[in-house]
């Protein structure tokens, strides 16, 4: 799967953020995008995944425009989780996650065994399937997280977009649901994700892309992007680049 920004233009009302940037995301590669607050990593991830209709340029999935894409086709295609999102009042774990299927039902195809089978994986995967029968709303934004991140995970798609998904989660599940993302990459999908640490996009990450007021200031591989010039360029920050003794990628030290 190819997903491809050309050219592209977007913001909110009066504001634009994204003003001709253009951006091909590896496929079957794990994508994290970094940079300081209010750069555009948000609205450049909201873009591509549909969420937020661009002013100009364009969003294309395989060439073709994704706005021009029946949504369900693209829901087949492409998860998403976006930042802080709202759960409906009174839903359970389970519910919740099985509405990761909706993509795929009819009314002449209900739920199935298939169905059934991809909601508790994706419960597995995300460590809450003991949390199944639990409201949602009755659970700690770490829990919450990990459950969208199920939703996600049951649709099944060829990419998956995700908006600071280590978000209220201590560091311990942090670091699961960065092995998580690592896992699916390694499993055949595209994985793109805004991270704020950069340490952790250095160590987990296949590919960066470093952004600095709604364009990309440097991308590649994260021994290239992440050096003691760039971050003080993008970042404002003196550091020294070191190694990290387990992995051996760049850890970004403050001066």
């Amino acid at each position: 799967m190819k997903l491809t920004a050309a050219e592209l233009k977007a913001g909110y009302e009066a504001r634009t953020v994204l003003d001709g940037l253009s951006l091909e995301v590896p496929p079957g590669r794990l994508t994290v995008i970094v940079g300081p607050n209010a750069c555009g990593k948000s609205t450049l991830l909201r873009t591509l995944a549909r969420l937020l209709k661009p002013r100009g340029g364009a969003v294309l999935l395989d060439g073709q425009s994704i706005h021009e894409l029946p949504p369900r086709q693209v829901a087949q295609r492409l998860g998403v989780l976006p930042q802080a999102p709202l759960v409906p009042e009174g839903l359970s774990v389970s519910d919740l996650v099985s509405r990761g299927r909706q993509p795929y039902q009819r009314w002449w195809q209900q739920w199935s065994k298939e169905d059934e089978a991809a909601v508790a994986e994706a419960m597995r995967d995300a460590d809450v399937a003991d949390l199944a029968e639990r409201p949602v709303e009755s659970l700690s934004g770490g829990q919450r997280q990990r459950v969208w991140i199920a939703m996600a995970l049951a649709q099944q798609t060829e990419a998956l977009l995700l908006d600071e998904p280590t978000t209220y989660l201590d560091l311990a599940h942090q670091v699961e649901v960065l092995g998580l993302m690592r896992r699916l990459q390694r499993g055949g999908r595209t994985v793109v994700a805004v991270l704020h640490d950069l340490n952790q996009a250095a160590r987990y990450a296949d590919h960066i892309v470093a952004m600095r007021d709604g364009s990309i200031a440097a991308e590649g591989a994260p021994p290239d992007v992440f050096t003691e010039s760039l971050v003080r360029e993008v970042f404002g920050l003196d550091c020294v680049i070191a190694r990290c003794p387990v992995s051996g990628a760049p850890q970004v030290v403050p001066k």
